[in-house]
């Protein structure tokens, strides 16, 4: 299959990762922002292939994973109300909240519905005029325009019985709180290719530039990733803080003008609290007063709902880059798949699951310690 098989191919990722070997001298922390490229970097082994210097660090790039608990919260307070249909994509309806997630209200008779787009919710509300109908937009830029179409198309058409629980968040935002947190120590960025096919890249140079990091804008299969850890690496050698277009055959510098546009007419920027993050200006999107009246947390009245993150659940240290997943001390036992403590355990894209999924159950520093202890 054209652009799958292509960038799969064994012996080119072997020769990418012995160019990584070369080139690297010192040790560089590199973060891939997006939990679909975490994903596969832990799937297919990258992180095995590269050198000791290089030290990949997993970002914020999961829109599950960065949801607010007020927010599931909002939307567990929404669906267990009679007379409403709730719709969402499947991996939300797992992620817990303080007293539950989407699949007990769903088990307790809320009328839960998975859908696989915005429009079908919209579809939905068309053929139930006697129910309100809620679709939970989640997500960072690349799901942003469809949901911003399901409104604007409800408002045309005249469904009042739509609205939308909006939890959209905006990657650039991310990049530069993680930039200037404390203790920060990642060196380059590897930008989520979904997100730049639809905003391009021309909000990275100003970053780049005041912050002296390379941003390489990267696909998701095996050899985009090497490809961009490669370019990543050759620019700190190199001292140079560039933003490169490593997914050309998808991203163009500008995006997706048309789906810009929309977006400008529907949402406007706000300040987002990010799960186990907290609040970064600026980085996130509401509907705007032309579509004020689609928002579904000032139709139920839920804006007021407030809620504390587990003491045991690290995943804003996760999410921050500052610990990998194994070294929670949950992981693994009080957090599992079954019995999540947070979204990272249980998203597609969550950082927690590809560990668990995929193996990684121990840090570097506890295999070396198990290592020591048997030799």
């Amino acid at each position: 299959m054209k652009y799958l098989t292509e960038f799969r191919n064994g012996e080119i990722a072997r020769t990418l990762a012995r160019e990584i070997h070369a080139l690297a001298t010192r040790p560089w922390k590199i973060m891939e922002v997006c939990g679909g490229q975490t994903h596969s970097i832990i799937r297919n082994g990258i992180d095995q292939m590269l050198p000791a210097e290089i030290e990949m660090v997993h970002g914020p790039g999961c829109p599950v994973c960065v949801t607010p608990l007020e927010l599931i919260d909002k939307a567990l307070a929404i669906a267990a109300q009679p007379g409403v249909i709730f719709c969402s994509f499947g991996d939300m309806l797992r992620v817990p909240g303080s007293t539950g997630d989407l699949f007990e209200v769903k088990s307790r008779g809320g009328d839960v519905r998975i859908v696989y787009s915005p429009l079908d919710a919209v579809d939905l509300a068309v053929k139930n005029p006697g129910k309100e109908v809620v679709f939970f937009g989640v997500g960072f830029e690349t799901t942003a325009p469809a949901n911003a179409m399901s409104v604007h198309l409800a408002r045309r058409r005249g469904i009042g019985n739509f609205s939308l629980l909006v939890s959209h968040v905006l990657v650039p935002p991310a990049i530069e709180a993680i930039l200037q947190s404390p203790g920060n120590e990642v060196q380059a960025f590897l930008a989520a290719g979904h997100v730049c096919s639809v905003m391009g890249y021309w909000e990275y140079p100003p970053l780049a530039e005041k912050y002296g990091v390379p941003i390489i804008v990267t696909g998701f299969e095996p050899l985009d990733l090497l490809d961009g850890i490669r370019r990543a690496v050759q620019q700190l050698e190199r001292g140079e803080a560039q933003v490169e277009n490593a997914y050309e055959r998808i991203v163009s510098y500008a995006g997706n003008l048309e789906a810009q546009q929309l977006l400008a007419r529907v949402f406007e920027v706000t300040d987002r609290a990010w799960r186990g993050i907290g609040v970064i200006p600026r980085s996130g999107w509401r509907l705007n007063a032309e579509y004020r009246e689609f928002d579904a947390e000032l139709r139920f009245k839920v804006q007021e709902i407030r809620a504390h993150e587990s003491s045991l659940c690290r995943s804003g240290d996760v999410l921050r880059g500052v610990i990998k997943p194994s070294q929670c001390g949950a992981f693994g036992t009080e957090c599992t798949p079954r019995h999540p403590l947070g979204a990272t355990m249980v998203s597609n894209e969550g950082a927690c699951a590809a560990y668990y999924n995929y193996g990684r159950l121990l840090s570097a520093e506890q295999l070396a310690g198990k290592t020591a202890a048997s030799s």
